[in-house]
């Protein structure tokens, strides 16, 4: 009988701070680091609720593999997909200018 491999949870703090320290890491994570931010905390909420990629999907009306690329960071947010995302995870969306 196989053992199945669990993955331990990885904090992402450390791995950012730790790169930051990089100049051209840092200059591309000034440009997309909240888009990243937004990807990693949607991919944490639907790990937290044991949802796969294909169960969000369906609820927000989209494909899996488009779920896939937004916690990647490689798709755009509408506030429009970010507002059905919020409601999966009984979250309020919130945004704001500081």
């Amino acid at each position: 009988m196989k053992k199945k491999l669990v993955k331990p949870f990885v904090d992402f703090q450390p791995y950012l701070d730790a790169h930051l320290k990089n100049p051209q890491f840092k200059k591309y994570y000034d440009e997309f680091g909240k888009q990243l931010e937004i990807a990693y905390k949607i991919n944490q909420l639907r790990k937290k609720q044991g949802m796969s990629q294909l169960e969000l999907a369906k609820k927000i009306g989209t494909t899996q593999s488009n779920v896939a690329r937004l916690e990647a960071g490689n798709q755009n947010f509408t506030t429009a997909t970010l507002h059905k995302i919020a409601k999966v995870f009984n979250r309020e969306l919130k945004i704001e200018f500081v």
